[in-house]
This record gives structure tokens, C-alpha cells and sequence, in this order.
């Protein structure tokens, strides 16, 4: 658990710009100390040739720099750095990687499109008012469009679809102002992502979108300036539908919408100017000048294609979520910390559901582990956190049965490592694959695939997560009888484990405990003895 006064920082590298927030934790809760943003354009090139250029690189470096120089003037004591659409579509992602962290010491971490929307979910719903019921999230960014319905602040269904601002006008638009053939075709495939996106979420009668992001910021500000203010409609107005769209009733902008109407007016406007004028509109400025038609276009499709009323506009976002989830990580006393465990708990079965693992047998096996965990705390001094990710393992441990029944330790690994788990790190979830995979006759070794992108540091702790992971199992195998009881001693020299034998007897379980004696002296350097009660 942090202590009062923890510092912790959040920096998102996106497609178009480049995002630092500090926060510290006043009372459970986040305050925030410092914010800063560069436009670098990182994903500019990415879009274009595959590869992010030397001076993207270099200027997105430059940025990340002024911002480490904020970081050390706040003495922050945990910060996580995370790069989205670009990264993810670079083939020189490494270099960049690489270059970052011999310049600043920091590891970037490359999120997927859906833990981008699940973070930006965790941020705006842990911060933003009225998002207790129904809500659908939209946020456009540089290279990625993120949408993610949610009910009572809880993830329905998440998409992310690759209509970013800079992506779409790099490939659609570029020419100033745009040509209407670049923009027949950059709508036409707005339109075939969003058909994409219809299958997935059907938000109905949604009374909320929350917009986000620096192009929504833009929209909201310049139509007060661009589009005239409408006449509200009449109580009980229904909405009418025209062709295969729908236009929802009018809603007064004092209530702070940006609404339908007027993001399409201001869409059709934006597209006749040129830069210059472009950025002279209030909201716009010259940076996002560049790219404010597509992304205009967007949101209009967007609105208009899910039949939407307009959007709210928030200053929330990937950012905010990274700051909660690290919050909810370390203090068990902060809001946010019941919400983010009951979230990803319910990922973890997700994935077991998914890949056929019967949860009835797989809860025991969790819950020796966790009990060993405590038990044993002494004995191994595992950091907290790995008390989850051991209870992970044991209801993923069988996933890889899913492909083939030989071998599956392997499968397993591999399907652990490569699913959409939230709320847990790349990095995470590879020590979460790596226990659940040397439960067979192999043993963890540095130069193994599993091991190869763990840091050396955690090599020792998932070797001694996979020991109480395999004594968990040895626990469990007679799955015809109840579940045993077990009590763990730990002595100078030895430790105890004596079962309570269930109605069919323990004879098999103290067998197999019995069995795992040598790799346990090997990892602990104490003798383990198995008695029954």
C-alpha cells in the first residue's frame, strides 16, 4: 500500500501526441499536480510507410524527456508509460523502445486497442459525474478509435477501430484543402468500420455519450464559434428517422452537448477550409488544423450511424485510467480498488469460460493456492501482488487442454500470454503464463521462451509461485472426492503439510505432495513433509 503521500505519473504515447499526468494519493484519492502535452506526430509516417521516422522518434524522445524532468521534480515514486495505435502498427516499434528506455530508463509498454478502452473506461468512470447508468464512450484518436459501452460503470462491449485522425488523413485527406474524392472514400470506409463496430454494440436508447480526447475538445469549442445555436425541441418530440440513419430530437447546448446536427454542420464547414482558416477557428489552433476534418468526420458518422442525440465532451481519458488502476493496485482502502479487483476477476473467468476450463474443479485449486500463499508467507516473501496472479494461473492452468490435450502446458502458456485479460500488464500477464507452465515435468529456465521477456529480478518468484502452484495441484487430484483440508507449518529447517482426509481418503494427494519434495528443497532449500491429520 502507498503511503500518504505516493506519487504516481501516467504518460501516454499516442499517434498524434504525447501525454503526462502526476497525480499524488490525499486520503485514498488521486489529486492532480501536474499535467503536460506535445503534439509529435508519431504515428504520421507509421500510417504511411509502416515505420515511424527518425524524426518522429527524436521529437516524440524530446518530449518524453521534458516530461521525465517533470517526473523527477515530483519525485514520483511509480510510473507506467504506454504507447498505443502507432506502436502497435510499427515494424520498428522496438528501436523505439529501445532508444526510449537507454534515454530515460523507462519501459514502454504497447497496450491493445481493447486495454486502451478499458483504461480510458476506468478513468472516465472513476472521475466523471452521472455515469451510473447507461453510457457509451468514444474517444478519436490519432490513430485508433476507441468505443466502449458501459451500464451501471461496468464494460459491456469494447471495440477499437483504426479511424484516427492522423491515420485518416494521412491516407485519405492529405492534400489542403481536402479533395471530395479523398473524402467520399475516407467516408465510405469510416462507414464499413462502423458497420463492423454495429455488430458488436448496439447501444439503443443510450441518455449518455461521453466524447474524448483532444479532436472532441476541438469540436465542442469551435462550433460555438462555427455552427448557430439551435432552437430546442418541443417536450415528447420523437426522433425521426430519414433513410437508414436517425436523427434524434435537438438538445439545447446549454446542457452542454455538442449534438448531432452540429457536429455534422460543422464537418461540412471545416472541410471547405483551408489550414490557415482551419486554424483560426477557436478550439482548432494550427497543430490540430492538420487534422480536424477527419476527425470531424468521425464523430459525425459515428453520431449519425448509431442514431445518436450528440456527445458530452470530457478532459478524461487513457491517462486518468492508468493513474486509477495504479491507485487501485497498491491501496485496498481507495474506491476505485474493490471495482478494478471484481473487473478483472471477471476477465480471468471470461478467459477460462472461454477456452473451456471447468470452473468447479479449478476453484479448489485457487483456493489452495491462495491459502499456501498466506500460509507460507514467511517462507517464500513473495511480493503481494503475486498472490493474484498465482490465483490466476490456477484457473488458466488447464486453458491450453483447448488445443490439444499433449503438451497443453505449452498452449497454455501461449493462450495466457496472448489473451485480452484487464487489468493486467502485458508484462503481467507473461508471469501469470510462465507459473501456469511449468506444472509438467519442465522447470523454469532463463533462456526458455515463457522466462525470456520476464526481468532476471522475477526469475526467483515465479519459480516459487510454480512450487505452490504445483502443490495446489497435488492438492486436487482426486477429483471424485471433496475438497481436502490442509494446514501448513513452516520450521527452521522443514515444512509441514498435514491433510484432513476427505470421504474417499487422501492417499493420491499425499502422493503426489510427496512427489514435489525435491524441486521444493531445490527452490526454498528446506525439506517438505506430508502427513495426515
Amino acid at each position: 500500500m502507498p503511503s500518504l503521500a505516493a506519487t504516481f505519473a501516467a504518460i501516454d504515447i499516442g499517434s498524434n501526441s504525447c501525454r503526462l499526468k502526476i497525480a499524488r494519493v490525499v486520503a485514498h484519492r488521486l489529486r492532480t499536480l501536474h499535467e503536460d502535452r506535445e503534439v509529435t506526430r508519431l504515428g504520421t509516417s507509421v500510417f504511411d510507410t509502416g515505420l515511424v521516422s527518425p524524426d518522429a522518434m527524436a521529437t516524440t524522445l524530446k518530449a518524453l524527456k521534458r516530461f521525465q524532468r517533470a517526473v523527477q521534480l515530483h519525485g514520483v515514486d511509480q510510473i507506467r508509460v504506454v504507447a498505443t495505435s502507432a506502436m502497435r502498427d510499427a515494424r520498428n516499434a522496438q528501436a523505439f523502445l529501445t532508444w526510449a528506455k537507454a534515454e530515460t530508463g523507462w519501459t514502454i509498454e504497447i497496450i491493445s486497442g481493447l486495454e486502451e478502452g478499458r483504461l480510458i473506461h476506468h478513468g472516465v468512470m472513476t472521475n466523471e459525474p452521472g455515469t451510473h447508468g447507461k453510457v457509451l464512450l468514444v474517444d478519436v484518436g490519432g490513430g485508433s478509435c476507441e468505443i466502449t459501452l458501459s451500464e451501471h460503470r461496468r464494460i459491456r462491449e469494447t471495440v477499437s477501430l483504426p479511424l484516427g485522425a492522423v491515420r485518416l488523413t494521412q491516407e485519405f485527406i492529405p492534400t489542403d484543402p481536402p479533395s471530395e474524392e479523398g473524402l467520399a472514400r475516407m467516408k465510405q470506409f469510416i462507414a464499413r468500420e462502423l458497420r463492423r463496430a454495429h455488430r458488436r454494440i448496439q447501444p439503443g436508447n443510450v441518455p449518455l455519450v461521453i466524447a474524448t480526447s483532444g479532436t472532441a475538445a476541438a469540436l465542442a469549442e469551435a462550433h460555438t464559434t462555427l455552427v448557430k445555436p439551435e432552437v430546442p425541441a418541443k417536450r415528447g418530440q420523437a426522433a425521426v428517422r430519414s433513410g437508414s440513419r436517425v436523427a434524434p430530437k435537438t438538445i439545447p447546448a446549454s446542457l452542454g452537448i455538442t449534438t448531432q446536427q452540429q457536429v455534422r454542420r460543422l464537418a461540412m464547414k471545416l472541410r471547405k477550409m483551408d489550414m490557415g482558416q482551419r486554424a483560426g477557428v477557436s478550439g482548432i489552433g494550427p497543430k490540430r488544423a492538420e487534422i480536424i476534418v477527419a476527425g470531424a468526420f468521425v464523430y459525425a458518422e459515428l453520431l449519425e450511424s448509431f442514431g445518436l442525440a450528440g456527445f458530452r465532451y470530457s478532459d478524461l481519458g487513457l491517462r486518468d485510467g492508468i493513474l486509477a488502476q495504479m491507485l487501485a493496485e497498491q491501496d485496498d482502502k481507495a474506491s476505485v480498488h474493490l471495482q478494478f479487483e471484481q473487473e478483472r476477476w471477471e476477465s480471468v473467468l471470461g478467459t477460462a469460460k472461454r477456452y473451456g476450463v471447468n470452473l468447479r474443479q479449478a476453484e479448489p485449486v485457487k483456493h489452495h493456492a491462495e491459502q499456501l500463499f498466506r500460509d507460507l508467507a514467511a517462507l517464500h516473501g513473495l511480493p503481494a501482488e503475486y498472490e493474484n496472479w498465482l490465483a490466476a494461473a490456477a484457473m488458466l492452468n488447464e486453458t491450453g487442454k483447448f488445443l490439444n490435450h499433449q503438451g497443453h502446458h505449452r498452449h497454455t502458456q501461449y493462450i495466457i500470454s496472448s489473451s485480452e485479460i484487464y487489468g493486467y500488464t502485458a508484462q503481467q500477464r507473461t508471469i501469470i503464463s510462465a507459473i501456469a507452465r511449468y506444472l509438467g515435468k519442465t522447470r523454469p529456465q532463463p533462456g526458455d521462451r515463457a522466462m525470456r521477456n520476464i526481468p532476471a529480478q522475477e526469475h526467483l518468484n515465479v519459480q516459487k509461485s510454480v512450487v505452490l502452484l504445483r502443490l495446489a495441484l497435488a492438492l486436487n487430484q482426486d477429483r471424485a472426492s471433496d475438497v481436502l483440508r490442509v494446514a501448513a507449518r513452516v520450521y527452521p529447517k522443514r515444512v509441514l503439510l498435514e491433510l484432513e482426509p476427505g470421504r474417499t481418503g487422501a492417499e493420491l494427494e499425499l502422493w503426489s505432495l510427496r512427489k514435489e519434495a525435491d524441486y521444493f528443497r531445490e527452490v526454498f532449500g528446506r525439506e517438505l513433509f506430508v502427513t495426515l491429520a
